[in-house]
């Protein structure tokens, strides 16, 4: 049985930087193994006109020199955003401000005012994903020439998303971890699509780490089941005035199982 770990996913809106580098700091200290925020530039839920919100890569330099020990990432950079080759630079500067601590987390975007607002073209899921693989095969061939190298040489990636025709071959092609929400039985039957495309192109499914985000109200009884059909890592969404105790359920629920 391979290991389990935990990570939360503290949500940069409707804050201050102080309390959410306050959350950052307690959520390492009580033991889980990841900290993710997101890339967007609005709140998406939450009180109506209230626009308080954290730019996420920025806000990743800050998380790196908050943590010591546990990985950090951005759950998911929208591929849209930032060239690949810009992206590729900025992962590894992270990488060496937190030691090798990175994961490059990415998606192909989704959310619509962010593009509006910031000047980016919507266009199409299909163009959007398009540009994700081509995207995927720079930043891989890149990461080969930055100078310094990544302390994590390469960084890992994960890709967030689980359409199954094009999302997941592109996980089963780049990612080393895959992330994705959904009940159990839904995010089982998208994992055995994964499985297939690992298999199609000639890799071990095995290598590729399996994540699930998770609700408050999944803790407990939904670990196990999630579990049984093959997440290894549970991430918790929460707000940075969140609910902590949930986050200790969660790493008990770990010591516990590993």
């Amino acid at each position: 049985m391979p290991p389990y770990r935990i990570g939360v996913q503290l949500h940069p809106q409707h804050t201050t930087y102080a309390a959410f580098a306050d959350a950052v700091k307690r959520v390492e200290a009580l033991g889980v193994d990841t900290i993710w925020n997101w890339d967007h530039f609005f709140p998406l839920s939450g009180p109506a006109g209230d626009d308080r919100h954290f730019e996420g890569w920025t806000l990743l330099t800050a998380m790196a020199t908050l943590t010591t020990r546990a990985e950090i990432g951005c759950l998911v950079t929208c591929n849209s955003y930032r060239s690949p080759a810009l992206l590729t630079h900025m992962a590894k500067t992270v990488d060496h401000i937190s030691n090798g601590r990175l994961i490059l987390g990415i998606g192909s975007g989704w959310f619509q005012r962010d593009y509006d607002a910031k000047g980016y073209e919507f266009g199409t899921a299909a163009g959007r994903l398009l540009a994700l693989g081509e995207s995927l095969q720079i930043i891989k061939e890149q990461m080969a020439l930055e100078s310094p190298a990544p302390i994590r040489n390469p960084i890992p990636i994960l890709i967030g998303g689980a359409g199954e025709k094009i999302t997941l071959r592109l996980v089963a092609q780049y990612a080393d971890l895959w992330n994705a929400f959904g009940t159990p039985d839904e995010w089982k039957h998208k994992s055995a699509v994964l499985d297939n495309w690992c298999r199609e192109i000639g890799r071990d499914p095995a290598e590729i780490e399996r994540t699930v985000g998770i609700d408050p109200d999944d803790i407990p009884g939904t670990l196990d089941a999630y579990a049984e059909v093959g997440v290894t890592q549970f991430i918790l969404g929460m707000g940075a005035d969140g609910d902590f105790d949930k986050v200790e359920q969660l790493v008990r629920w770990r010591d516990n199982a590993n």
